[in-house]
């Protein structure tokens, strides 16, 4: 007898009224033929959709994207062992049993199939507008190739589900599609989703995904597959939309000037609302520095800790290191071996931490996924490449920003390590670190490194830390996934 698939819930949306795109608690599911009949019924579904990507970035998914990187790692504590998994996904010791990565998984499947259920039976549904039908479905199409993306880079290729799961005999699906299959899909569901959605919203529903967060999306699938004059093509057309860079870095991360210019794409999150606050200092901040940073009693997450080789790596004048992170003194870390490297300090990332806080473990920050200066580093390193422009009008005016001096002319391959540079330093802590070291090829020899210095300072890793072969660039399909369904795992797990 055949198992069921587990990596797909047969999740729904939830039916609640809404006055605006966050007004919506995703917690209820009902996949019947008597819904999805109207226009308004989709609307809620398409809400729905945002509801379980906020759900994505508020569990652990940092930790595969960031943590697992140099940016950043973990506040050791001998007390309390219960999050050891996790580390381990820091330190290159994982197994294919490990919850995080399961976890993560099991979460964007599920965002898949809300997805899919729209984009299944939205042709049903009579609209007022055409316009509005091509809306909701380029969301929907959208979050699925974002998802999609977010899977191919972690695990190379995975099952490719572009319909509603309907029933279990449609989840048996054992056959993992290749990193190309998926990558197709990708581009078409980017590129429709492009050709769909508008260029901005008002009101309640700014948030949404736009033309341009398509576009952007699109273009660094482009750059990952190393096919930079698509990316050049692709992301000129974003600078042609009125995004600019905003006069302050910080501006990007504070509560009160969400969604401004130089926002692309952002989960949004509200604190005022009980299902749809962001937690982030709570999960990031030092586990001993709860009382003074939030007011309230207890420990935080202590996860997700600035590094050592980040918080070096900014150049003497760049504003963008005390917008980014914030040393937390105190007498009490002294009983923590990470705030040798620091001078008796623990570093959290600023960008999530704006207090005070009306509530213990409601926050208000959004997660940026595109902003435009990532437009502008993209489109410098793939002009670079490509050989077809000027890649300093693209580079400079974001070092200008940071309060440094402009990048003279310099080789292709000189300009090539400074853009990674650039990069990281822009784009720290923003769930890019790790796919920037994949898709440039640095990931081993930038990793072993960063190892070497880890052990150096910190005693209680061990000789099998950071030993990185090249089959643990990809994430090892979850076991149980393996187990029930018969599907390869990836080479080396």
């Amino acid at each position: 007898m055949k198992t069921k698939i587990s990596y797909i819930a047969l999740l729904a949306f939830a039916l609640n009224s809404c006055n605006s795109m966050l007004d919506v608690k995703p917690n209820s599911f009902s996949s019947g033929s008597n819904y999805y009949k109207d226009e308004a019924q989709v609307m809620r579904a398409v809400n729905g959709c945002y509801g379980v990507l906020q759900n994505l970035y508020t569990s652990d998914f940092w930790a595969l994207t960031e943590m697992r990187a140099d940016n950043t790692n973990y506040q050791y504590d001998e007390s309390d062992r219960g999050a050891q998994q996790r580390e381990e996904i820091d330190e290159f010791l994982i197994t294919p049993t490990n919850n995080y990565v399961n976890n993560a998984w099991s979460q964007i499947y599920r965002n898949i199939q809300q997805s899919n259920v729209i984009i299944t039976r939205i042709d049903a549904v009579k609209f007022a507008s055409d316009a509005t039908k091509q809306q909701y479905l380029g969301e929907a199409k959208f979050l699925r190739a974002l998802y999609y993306f977010h899977l191919v880079r972690l695990f190379g290729g995975v099952p490719l589900l572009v319909k509603e799961v309907a029933s279990p005999e449609e989840a048996l699906t054992p056959k993992k599609a290749t990193v190309e299959e998926v990558y197709a899909q990708i581009i078409k569901d980017a590129t429709e989703a492009a050709a769909g959605l508008p260029v901005s919203y008002t009101g309640g529903d700014i948030g949404r995904a736009t033309k341009g967060a398509a576009l952007t999306l699109l273009g660094e699938v482009y750059m990952t597959m190393k096919d930079f004059p698509k990316a050049v093509t692709t992301l000129q057309e974003v600078t042609k939309l009125n995004y600019s860079l905003v006069d302050n870095y910080a501006d990007n991360f504070d509560p009160a000037r969400k969604n401004n210019s130089e926002s692309i794409f952002a989960v949004q999150y509200n604190s005022g609302i009980e299902t749809e606050s962001s937690n982030f200092i709570f999960t990031f901040g030092p586990r001993n520095g709860k009382k003074d940073l939030t007011g309230y009693n207890g420990n935080l997450g202590g996860t997700n800790i600035p590094t050592p080789s980040i918080v070096n790596a900014y150049e003497a004048k760049d504003k963008r290191k005390d917008a980014s992170v914030y040393m937390y003194d105190s007498p009490t870390n002294a009983a923590y071996a990470e705030s040798v490297a620091f001078g008796g300090k623990l570093p959290l990332i600023k960008k999530f931490y704006h207090p005070p806080y009306a509530l213990d473990g409601r926050a208000n920050e959004n997660w940026p996924v595109y902003r435009y200066s990532q437009v502008l580093l993209m489109l410098a390193e793939a002009v670079n490449e490509t050989g077809t422009g000027d890649p300093l009008q693209y580079i400079n005016p974001v070092r200008q920003r940071a309060g440094l001096d402009p990048v003279p002319a310099l080789s292709k391959d000189a300009f090539r390590d400074t853009v990674y540079h650039e990069t990281r330093v822009e784009l720290a802590f923003e769930d890019n670190r790790w796919y920037q070291l994949l898709r440039t090829g640095k990931a081993i020899s930038v990793m072993t490194a960063h190892g070497i210095e880890e052990k150096k300072r910190l005693s209680r890793l061990s000789p099998a830390s950071y030993n990185i072969q090249a089959y643990q660039l990809l994430f090892p399909i979850p076991e149980r996934e393996i187990r029930l369904n018969g599907f390869a795992q990836n080479t080396g797990w």
